[in-house]
């Protein structure tokens, strides 16, 4: 079994992707979109953390969070968010048929991958390209041709709060390599998910 490595940063920020269970589309299925909203408030009133960024696909979640100081458990909120979804949502997205002994042996669902990717975020040119990744994501896979117009994403907090002009990465051009929004004075805190 691969021995995987984390970053364990207390105060950090990390840049975070959760994928389905065989990348099934039904992150934005409406009754989906509002057991997730749920679920994460639920534990960041417990375990509290900062949303810098977020797009939401239909297979795929990006997101930045950043967490208190002297906290370094990520790890701890991620299964808190995904078993929270999974057994609000099981009625009417778990499929049985794809149940297998070592799902049964660690209690899975059918819902998420096993793992999630994260990569520590070092320093504000690091934040800005990751930041830039989440919201051009849509674009990038074929969703939409404008980041304006996918719904699901922190892009239209950026817009309101003056960090990105409305018409960034529109028309299908790859904008994720400009820092592309203005001077960032701080983490943002974001109250609700978009």
């Amino acid at each position: 079994m691969p021995n995987y490595r984390r970053t364990f940063v207390p105060g950090g920020t990390f840049f975070f992707t959760v994928v389905t269970y065989k990348r099934q589309c039904i992150l934005t299925k409406p009754e989906s979109l509002e057991i997730l909203r749920k679920v994460v408030d639920d534990v960041r009133r417990k375990h509290p953390f900062t949303i810098d960024g977020w797009v939401l696909l239909p297979e795929h979640i990006h997101c930045i969070w950043s967490l208190p100081e002297g906290d370094s458990d990520f790890s701890k909120r991620w299964g808190l968010i995904k078993a929270g979804f999974s057994k609000r949502a099981k009625a009417f997205l778990h499929k049985n048929e794809w149940m297998t002994d070592v799902k049964r042996k660690y209690r899975e669902s059918t819902i998420w991958q096993r793992r999630f990717w994260e990569h520590m975020i070092r320093n504000e040119d690091d934040f800005n390209r990751h930041m830039n990744y989440i919201h051009f994501n849509p674009v990038k896979h074929g969703l939409v041709t404008s980041v304006k117009d996918w719904p699901h994403s922190t892009f239209h907090r950026y817009v309101r709060e003056g960090l990105y002009p409305s018409d960034w990465g529109g028309d299908g051009m790859d904008d994720t390599n400009d820092a592309g929004y203005g001077e960032y004075g701080g983490l943002l805190f974001i109250l609700d998910l978009y």
